[in-house]
C-alpha cells in the first residue's frame, strides 16, 4: 500500500523522476518475493486439497474481474485526471485487503522447531524442482513463457499509441481486453474437480497463448487487436493456474512454500527481464515483430512439453498420489490406474 501511495505523491507534486520509479519497482519486487509464495502456499491451508483446483480458479476470477474493469477505468482517469489519481486510488484500495486478511479465521498449525538453517531449506527446494521432472517440466515451461510472451502487456502502451492509435482510452479497452480473456479462462477452470487431463489443458493453453501472440503482432485494426487479445488472456490464466494446481498437487506439504518460491520467480521474476529485453528489442525491430517473436519462442515451448509429456505423467500420477494418500483428502480418483492423473 505504502509504495502506490508514495508513487502517487510523487506524481501529484511533480517531483516524480525515473530513478524514483527504478526504485519502487525493486521494493515491490522484494515485497512480492515474500507475498506470492505465501500466498500461494496459503491456499491449500484455506480451502484443502480436494478444492485447491477451483480456489485457484476463483481467486484468478477475482483477481481478472478487476483486471477488466480496472484498466478501463484507469484508462479514462488518466485522460481526465491524470496518473497521480490512480496511483492513489491503488494505494487506498489496500486498506479493503488488509482488513480482509486481518479478519480471517484459519485453524492455526503446529510449527516446527527451525532445526535447520534457512539457506539449506532454500536448497533443499531447489533440489527438489530439479531432481522431479514433471515439476521441473511446468517450471520450465512456465518461465519461457514469462520472459518470452508476457512482455506484450509492457509493449502494450507502444500498440496502443504508436501501432494502433488508441491513446489512453484505447491502452485501459486493451489491457481490459486482455482481462477479460484471463476471467473466462479461470471460469472455464472453476468447476474442474482433480487434476485429470490438467497436463493437456497446459500444452494446449501454451500453444494457444503463442499462436494468439503472432496474431495479435499483426493486426493493425484497433477493435480487432483487442478481440484477439481476449484469448491471449485466456491462454496465458489457465496456462498458469493449471501449473499452479498440478505443481501443489505434486509437492510435500514441508516443501510448498519453498516450491511454490521457485514458481513466483519463474512466473513472476522472469517478467521483468522479459520485459528488459523486449523493450531492447522493440527499440531495433518494433513492437510487433518483438510481440510476434515472443509468441514463436512460446509455440517452441509448447511443442517440446507435449513431446515430453507421455513421460512425464506416469512420474506426475505417482507424485499426485503419494501426497494425496499422506494428506488424507483425495482429490483425483486414485482407484482408476488405468488413466494417468497428469495428460
Amino acid at each position: 500500500m505504502v509504495l502506490p501511495l508514495v508513487l502517487a505523491a510523487l506524481t501529484l507534486t511533480h517531483t516524480v523522476r525515473v530513478w524514483h520509479v527504478f526504485v519502487l519497482a525493486g521494493i515491490l519486487g522484494v515485497v512480492n518475493a515474500f507475498d506470492i509464495p505465501a500466498r500461494q502456499s496459503f491456499l491449500v491451508e484455506m480451502v484443502g486439497r480436494e478444492d485447491l483446483m477451483n480456489a485457484i480458479a476463483l481467486n484468478s476470477s477475482m483477481v481478472n474481474g478487476a483486471r477488466v474493469v480496472g484498466p478501463a477505468i484507469a484508462g479514462l482517469l488518466v485522460a481526465a485526471v491524470g496518473e497521480g489519481w490512480c496511483f492513489l486510488l491503488n494505494g487506498l484500495s489496500y486498506i479493503a485487503v488488509i482488513a480482509g486478511l486481518l479478519m480471517m479465521d484459519v485453524a492455526p498449525r503446529p510449527r516446527r522447531a527451525a532445526d535447520r538453517s534457512a539457506l539449506r531449506d532454500t536448497v533443499e527446494g531447489f533440489r527438489f524442482v530439479a531432481r522431479t521432472a514433471p515439476v521441473r517440466a511446468l517450471l520450465v515451461l512456465l518461465g519461457v513463457i514469462s520472459f518470452s510472451g508476457m512482455p506484450y502487456s509492457v509493449l502494450m502502451p507502444v500498440f496502443a499509441e504508436s501501432v494502433l492509435h488508441g491513446g489512453p482510452r484505447g491502452l485501459g479497452l486493451l489491457m481490459g481486453a486482455a482481462g477479460l480473456g484471463a476471467l473466462g479462462g479461470a471460469l472455464s477452470l472453476v468447476r474442474r474437480s482433480g487434476v485429470r487431463g490438467l497436463g493437456r489443458w497446459v500444452a494446449a493453453a501454451s500453444a494457444s497463448f503463442g499462436a494468439a501472440l503472432i496474431a495479435f503482432s499483426l493486426s493493425r485494426a484497433f477493435w480487432l487487436s483487442a478481440l484477439l487479445l481476449i484469448p491471449v488472456g485466456a491462454a496465458m490464466m489457465v496456462e498458469m493456474a493449471s501449473s499452479n494446481t498440478l505443481i501443489q498437487a505434486m509437492v510435500p506439504n514441508e516443501l510448498r512454500g519453498r516450491v511454490m518460491a521457485v514458481y513466483s520467480m519463474m512466473f513472476m521474476g522472469m517478467a521483468p527481464f522479459g520485459a528488459l529485453f523486449a523493450g531492447w528489442i522493440a527499440g531495433r525491430v518494433g513492437a510487433p515483430r518483438t510481440v510476434a517473436f515472443g509468441g514463436v519462442v512460446c509455440l517452441v515451448a509448447a511443442g517440446v512439453f507435449a513431446l515430453r509429456l507421455p513421460v512425464l505423467r506416469h512420474e506426475g500420477r505417482r507424485l499426485i498420489v503419494a501426497q494425496e494418500v499422506a494428506g488424507g483428502d483425495p482429490a483425483v480418483e486414485i482407484t482408476v490406474p488405468r488413466e494417468p492423473a497428469v495428460e
